[in-house]
């Protein structure tokens, strides 16, 4: 949920976090489908009902806020690799960035009550949830 503090601040909540085996942003995969594991998003009770489409199978766009990244960086060399040319963040998946905001594609595993679980989630153990978005297909699929 997004509330206007005034013309330029918005305030963010959270609507569930993640549970993940992955504890250290070292040792986690930099991408979801470089070797994530399975991973559970809980959600908060009253988005109970926005789950209720939800099934196995479906493939979403998570997004989340990565509450450990900082937010002064404005340029890195992608990856860490040094010996690739500095790029503006905004041209990189780097998490540290001026708003820190994950964008994450998934498979659902299981859903249960407020309890999904997904595969190809590379967030961090206790990453906020802000939305989850359906990935569309074909505009004759929508």
């Amino acid at each position: 949920m997004v509330e206007a503090a005034n013309d330029d601040t918005y305030l963010l909540r959270p609507v569930g976090r993640v549970v993940s085996p992955l504890t250290d942003a070292a040792s986690a995969p930099r991408q979801g489908d470089e070797g994530a594991p399975p991973a559970w998003l809980i959600f908060d009770a009253p988005v109970e009902r926005a789950l209720r489409d939800l099934h196995v199978g479906a493939e979403l766009l998570v997004l989340t806020w990565l509450d450990r990244a900082r937010r002064d960086v404005l340029a890195v060399h992608p990856r860490g690799d040094e010996s690739r040319p500095e790029t503006g963040v905004f041209s990189t998946r780097s998490p540290h960035r001026p708003n820190p905001i994950g964008l994450h594609r998934v498979r659902v595993l299981t859903v249960d009550g407020l309890r999904v679980q997904v595969a190809d989630l590379e967030a961090l153990d206790g990453t906020p949830v802000l939305d989850v978005k359906p990935v569309l297909g074909a505009v004759d699929e929508r």
